[in-house]
């Protein structure tokens, strides 16, 4: 049984707490400890406290895990619980993702008080998010479509929706699914309709790389496909040198022993998209997701991502 208290570090808004909250319960059963032993530090990121700018003009993906990494660095929490689509694909020397835990519902959700679908939006209609990916997905399918920068947690852009400052929003489903909100949405996109982000429905627990104690912890809490899969996505997002400067999808599946993954790079206006489908066993995620990076630049040319 593991011995002393475990310190969980998370953001604060009621998403990330809920996954936290998932996080403990799945160790204390796991282990048969007192959830009680296990406690939830809150870390305010720079991606909370930054509302009024696109995540591309300051910084990117690590703003909402940069102060978590560092409270692990410091020793001041064991565990981060991190949605797996906001980590850098480098991380900190002496940090390490211990776990991958098993993918919630991959698709995004389309949300509108004024339309059943995106077909059903009147032209010039204005659909509000916050990611480059959505943007550009959006343009590419509904061009007459005008797109807005729309930050904040799932219940801050759902209030906004409301207050109408946009006619639609797009949101993870898997949120929606983990703060039982699924009422909320209008409409849930196929991946062929809008490819995910990468690793986009996955919890990542990070430790320190020195902790063998909380890498014991967390074991029972991966899930092979799921890590595989991930593995694969990212592996991909790191060869295109992926930030939120760029919009870029990804989406691996996993049966049997094989693997098949999708990914896609676009311009933020939509306009010039290119896909790739690399398929090959399990055990070489980390080279099809290379390899589909290679083969997109091949395909978009050198400056495609400079340029976009």
């Amino acid at each position: 049984m593991p011995q002393g208290k475990i310190r969980i570090g998370t953001r604060g808004s009621p998403l990330a707490l809920v996954q936290a909250e998932h996080v403990r319960s799945r160790i204390a059963q796991a282990h048969k400890l007192d959830p009680a032993s296990i406690e939830i530090t809150i870390i305010k990121t720079s991606g909370d406290r930054i509302l009024d700018r696109p995540l591309s003009e300051v910084g990117g993906k690590g703003l909402f895990t940069k102060e978590i990494e560092e409270a692990l660095l410091d020793d001041a929490v064991d565990l981060a619980v991190h949605s797996m689509k906001d980590v850098a694909t480098v991380l900190p020397d002496r940090l390490v993702i211990a776990a991958i835990l098993e993918r919630e519902d991959v698709r995004d959700a389309f949300i509108s008080l004024k339309a059943k679908s995106f077909a059903d939006l009147p032209p010039a209609s204005v659909v509000g998010t916050a990611s480059l990916r959505r943007q550009a997905m959006v343009k590419r399918m509904r061009p007459d479509l005008d797109v807005v920068t729309f930050r904040g947690n799932v219940g801050t852009r759902l209030r906004k929706l409301e207050a109408g400052e946009a006619d639609a929003t797009i949101l993870a489903y898997a949120g929606l699914k983990r703060l039982g909100q699924t009422d909320r949405a209008t409409d849930v996109l196929s991946t062929d309709a809008m490819l995910p982000a990468v690793a986009q429905g996955a919890l990542g627990l990070e430790i320190r790389k020195s902790d063998k104690r909380l890498a014991g912890i967390v074991a029972p809490l991966v899930h092979a496909s799921t890590s595989k899969a991930v593995t694969a996505e990212r592996a991909m997002l790191r060869g295109l040198d992926g930030s939120c400067k760029t919009p870029i999808a990804g989406y691996a599946e996993v049966s049997g022993d094989k693997l098949r993954l999708t990914g896609m790079i676009l311009t933020p206006d939509g306009r010039e998209a290119h896909d790739v489908v690399r398929e090959g066993r399990v055990s070489e995620a980390e080279a099809i997701g290379r390899e589909a990076a290679e083969d997109l630049l091949s395909r978009a040319g050198p400056n495609f991502l400079r340029s976009a």
